[in-house]
């Protein structure tokens, strides 16, 4: 594909909707209300049972969660469930540098809550034809590479019950920051060494090179990862649940934070619209 022809594509008021095939898509755009979830079902792989963790029995005790029996995804599901009429349809934004911890726990969180879920960034480069038209995009023509990130975001801010990876363009501008506070953002925070070992989470040494480049996005991004509603990060959650090797954290229980955290969001807004009332 052209340059020329992949900036116009990109920036097609069109975009997402071409993006989506028709299964896929959510039921009704939105603003402030969300539709029913359509009857559809989300296509997902099935999830390997894994054994109970020794902390469970500690984290039962201080969540009120009773995990120590239970497939660790059925906890995930329940929280899910629990919180879903506090959230109203709201659209995730999980922000923070692109690694497989952070896709991994964006599909898991979709399919507990019963959301769609999408890769702004994968929605950019299919417009452009691939992830090489993308790049050439980026270096021929950076302004309308970032007009595309800010129409896709601008279109996915639309509509409700979504969970979206965004990329680094997403909290880059403010223009973009601003779309972000359509729904709720959490930045997933996973040290540079791991989110440098690439889409292999078998991988045992982190790439010179993509550690370099995720370094120079990740300074040029911080700013905007502290704006994020909540911080989920991978160091704080091994260390409470006792394990010396972040990778051993699960995406469950991440997911499990993440629903937590949103918990104690729409907790804390239900609070102030309460106190806003007039007597």
């Amino acid at each position: 594909m052209e340059i020329s022809a992949a900036s116009a594509s990109l920036t097609s008021s069109g975009l997402v909707p071409r993006l989506l095939p028709p299964l896929f898509y959510p039921p009704q755009a939105r603003t402030t209300s969300c539709a029913p979830f359509s009857s559809a079902k989300l296509i997902s792989p099935p999830h390997r049972r894994i054994p109970p963790s020794p902390c469970l029995a500690d984290q039962s005790a201080s969540t009120g969660v009773n995990v120590v029996d239970s497939d660790p995804i059925d906890a995930v599901k329940r929280k899910a469930i629990d919180i879903s009429p506090q959230l109203k349809g709201a659209s995730i934004f999980l922000v923070g540098i692109n690694n497989h911890i952070k896709t991994n726990l964006g599909k898991l969180l979709a399919e507990s809550l019963r959301y769609y879920y999408f890769d702004s960034d994968k929605l950019i480069a299919e417009a452009a034809g691939g992830n090489t038209s993308v790049q050439a995009l980026k270096e021929a023509d950076e302004m309308a590479f970032k007009e595309s990130e800010t129409e896709v975001l601008k279109q996915l801010s639309s509509m409700g019950r979504l969970v979206v990876c965004a990329g680094d363009g997403a909290v880059q501008s403010l223009t973009n920051l601003a779309l972000l506070r359509h729904g709720i953002s959490i930045w997933i925070d996973v040290p540079l060494e791991i989110a440098a070992k690439g889409d292999d989470p078998f991988s045992s040494e982190p790439s010179p090179e993509l550690y370099e480049a995720l370094k120079a996005n990740y300074e040029k991004s911080r700013k905007g990862y502290d704006t994020a509603d909540a911080v989920i990060s991978l160091e704080r959650i091994a260390t409470k649940l006792g394990w010396e090797d972040l990778e051993t954290v699960t995406s469950e229980e991440l997911a499990l934070e993440v629903l937590k955290e949103i918990e104690k969001l729409t907790r804390v807004k239900k609070m102030m619209e309460e106190a806003s009332r007039p007597f």
